[in-house]
């Protein structure tokens, strides 16, 4: 069977068949699982040649993978990028990825609305090792500007960012990462390569929580980095090794498999959240709704130029607070009340108590994460069963 034009196929079609279709050296329409710790050499000077680099091969799963060989050729090929690493966790892949950059003394700039984990290793980690964190607005241009000197090594975005849906604009921040010469790196957990493609937008390093919709079925754990050749052979070379934060051979093939439902997932998704997000956004017990898709966004033109779409992800303001935002996650039926997201389940939590507890009380003003602030990560379920569930739980809410 001939091969078809990479080129002219789709995104979906390009999921299902990706870069090289069936395994190699198997034939098998699923890719294997690799379950070995060790490889072994035909002789002597095979082993000795893989060592070198002269040869490609494998000798130890810690290092590489034909399973994890597989999930990041897939990644590089839909981010676009020349290589790709899979690691662990999301958060293996931010620490190795600052650590290959960043040395004693050195800084760099961020956004300063992100994942909890990752502001805790920001902010609370990365001191220890002198490596400085400045952690501003990225939505203002002129705040990263600022805050960018001769020892800043990277420029670290996070859009959509977790929790409050603000975008950056990628474009604008790649032209200020090549004008101080330093790689624009940035988190694409929320939207995927199906609705934003950050390399193409002049980034150069992109991120993932595989956990969440690269996986989609909340039942792995891992992370992964995409870039130049040269940067993730580094990477993988000195900190994937010394570091270990290596991802399994059964959870690399769980992510190639997610890969294939991506894009139908991501419209689900997104046909949920959207119907959701008009639904809260005149709720009498809602404030306000942040979602990239509603003109109501403060930045849903730069979301209507850097994506094609806009996710499952909605964040609301609960009118009376905390305790109101508790009385609603305490009545919800169908959505579950967890942290994590992308999941194919709808998801409710409550940030500032759950996934930014590692923000301080004043770092939750500045950044806009209230008391009242509560995340959906929606889910695939009938929309009109989410929206009756949220209905009868804004019903609980006595205000």
């Amino acid at each position: 069977m001939s091969k078809f034009d990479l080129k002219k196929a789709h995104f979906a079609t390009l999921c299902i068949h990706g870069s090289g279709g069936v395994d190699q050296s198997t034939g098998a329409l699923s890719i294997p699982i690799y379950q070995s710790s060790t490889f072994a050499f035909k002789n002597a000077k095979h082993g000795a040649d893989i060592f070198s680099g002269e040869q490609e091969g494998y000798v130890y799963t810690r290092i590489g993978n034909p399973t994890q060989s597989a999930f990041e050729k897939e990644m590089a090929f839909l981010e676009g990028g020349e290589a790709a690493l899979a690691f662990g966790s999301g958060m293996a892949a931010i620490s190795s990825t600052i650590f290959s950059l960043c040395r004693s003394g050195d800084n760099f700039v961020s956004s300063n609305t992100l994942y909890g984990g990752t502001h805790s290793l920001f902010v609370d980690t990365l001191p220890r090792l002198e490596i400085e964190a400045r952690e501003v607005d990225t939505t203002n241009l002129s705040e990263i500007e600022e805050a960018i000197d001769e020892k800043t090594r990277c420029l670290y975005i996070e859009t959509p960012a977790n929790p409050t849906l603000m975008i950056s604009d990628l474009a604008a921040c790649a032209k200020i990462a090549r004008k101080h010469k330093i790689p624009l790196i940035v988190d694409n957990t929320f939207s995927t390569p199906y609705f934003q493609r950050p390399l193409e937008l002049g980034a150069d390093i992109v991120i993932h929580s595989a956990t969440k919709y690269i996986g989609g079925h909340g039942d792995t754990v891992a992370g992964v980095a995409i870039g130049g050749k040269e940067f993730i052979d580094d990477l993988r070379g000195n900190f994937l090794r010394d570091l270990g934060g290596i991802i399994s051979p059964l959870n690399a093939w769980l992510l190639v498999r997610g890969l294939k439902t991506l894009p139908v997932r991501m419209e689900q998704h997104q046909r949920n959240a959207l119907k959701i997000a008009k639904f809260l956004q005149f709720h009498p017990k809602v404030d306000y709704v942040w979602y990239p898709g509603l003109a109501s966004h403060p930045q849903h033109e730069i979301g209507k130029q850097q994506m094609s779409g806009y996710g499952g992800m909605v964040s609301f303001e609960i009118k009376g607070g905390r305790k109101a935002g508790e009385k609603l996650m305490n009545s919800i039926k169908i959505f579950t009340l967890a942290v994590s997201l992308g999941d194919v389940d709808s998801l409710i939590e409550h940030p500032a108590s759950m996934t930014h507890s590692t923000y301080s009380s004043e770092e939750l003003v500045k950044v806009g994460i209230t008391d009242g602030l509560v995340r959906l990560s929606v889910g695939l379920e009938d929309v009109h069963d989410l929206i009756d569930d949220l209905s009868q739980a804004l019903k609980a809410i006595k205000i």
